[in-house]
């Protein structure tokens, strides 16, 4: 385990002297990524569990939307319980929970158990995707920091891309059951990694107070916080955007482009190599530009790739191409506008990181409500959403204040 030992930095705050290892970044990674994980690893299996629990595919749609809801709220409060009772807790009660709730899920009988078993993954996973950038804003600042964080957010935005291809081959293979039993055991190995190679990470003298009022004043705090709310915001709706590609890419894709099952799992795998690249590419262009500079950059790369699908012509090669520029801001601004937002709240580093994944999952629901209820076809109403969200993500990015 890594001993949690601190030196004084020059403005007199902590830093725990722990090593920027790649066994530590694939571990935070791993926890960042279970829940986008399992949220869409079993679209490809909704055939086969309608017809095995003698339900809809269009009814089975209730295990995604309860999912996001339970998942959104879940990280409100895990966050200041993990700044009062420390990380450790947290995450490994969330990993059991997740754990349990993949257990439901397996041996589910019918719709009501299924969704169940949904809900109770998500409470518990929650926690984990908050936690590992609240643990990695615990033990990096700065350019480490933008580093640790450009994995995390890098695998969370990969795995919506590979899972419907894992699932689709675990479902033909095993069945559908296969794809929950095999997140809960990667939960079980994360948990146990976790507990014997990292531990706590949130030291006890920098724990806040916890009560009811003490939780509302620290994300009013937050909200009205413009180093925290203008990044913040800006972040997120470009996530929120990514979430609406992946819910409209099957109407988009499969009806108006004529892809198969297996050529949508592989597109969304295909989006993965883009988000990877930039990813990697964020933190080499914030140490040469600076930090917000890079974040402005991936906002107008991703809204310059926005306007082209909306303004281009309706073809798969152009709308790929297209994508992919949105993509690599996407992959931009993601880390560096999280580390942005994070960098000056250590203190409060776990309700800042719920606060976040809340506004994220918030603008990822209001995307894909408002895309879907336009009465026009899906692959316009998917533009014109993205294009709103962009120049509204570089709108509130704006209102960031200028560094001292």
């Amino acid at each position: 385990m890594h001993k949690q030992t601190h030196v004084a930095t020059g403005d007199g705050s902590l830093r725990p002297q722990v090593p920027l290892t790649g066994e530590l970044l694939l571990m935070l990674a791993g926890l960042g990524a279970l829940g986008s994980l399992a949220t869409n690893i079993i679209l490809p299996a909704f055939p086969s569990m309608g017809a095995e629990l003698g339900t809809s595919v269009k009814d089975l749609s209730a295990t995604l939307g309860t999912f996001f809801v339970a998942f959104a709220v879940g990280q409100l409060f895990v966050g200041p319980l993990s700044d009062r009772f420390g990380r450790k807790q947290l995450v490994l009660c969330g990993l059991a929970a997740f754990v349990v709730g993949s257990a439901v899920c397996a041996l589910a009988v019918n719709l009501p158990q299924l969704i169940a078993g949904r809900i109770v993954q998500a409470l518990g996973v929650c926690a984990t995707s908050v936690l590992s950038r609240a643990i990695a804003r615990d033990l990096f600042e700065g350019e480490v920091l933008a580093r640790a964080l450009s994995l995390i957010m890098v695998a969370m935005a990969a795995a919506p891309g590979f899972s419907p291809l894992l699932g689709g081959a675990l479902n033909s293979l095993l069945g559908w059951r296969a794809t929950f039993v095999m997140v809960g055991v990667l939960a079980v190995l994360l948990g146990t990694h976790y507990l014997f190679r990292l531990g706590e990470t949130h030291r006890a003298d920098r724990r806040v107070a916890l009560s009811l009022s003490a939780v509302a004043k620290t994300y009013g705090q937050l909200l009205f916080d413009r180093r925290f709310i203008a990044p913040a915001l800006s972040v997120s709706l470009v996530i929120g955007s990514l979430y609406m590609f992946f819910a409209m890419a099957p109407a988009i894709l499969m009806e108006g482009f004529g892809f198969s099952p297996l050529g949508l799992a592989l597109f969304f795998a295909s989006t993965v190599f883009v988000v990877f690249g930039a990813g990697m590419l964020a933190p080499r262009l914030a140490h040469r530009w600076g930090p917000t500079q890079a974040a402005r950059t991936g906002i107008i790369v991703a809204f310059a790739g926005s306007v082209a699908l909306l303004a281009g012509p309706h073809d798969v090669y152009y709308f790929s191409t297209a994508l992919t520029v949105f993509l690599l801001g996407m992959g931009m601004i993601n880390p560096l506008g999280t580390a942005i937002t994070l960098q000056p709240f250590g203190h409060q580093a776990g309700a800042g990181s719920a606060l976040l994944g809340f506004l994220q999952m918030g603008c990822a629901a209001l995307a894909i409500g408002i895309a879907s209820a336009l009465r026009i076809p899906a692959y316009l109403a998917f533009c014109i959403v993205l294009v709103t969200s962009l120049a509204l993500s570089l709108l509130a990015f704006g209102g960031q204040p200028r560094a001292r």
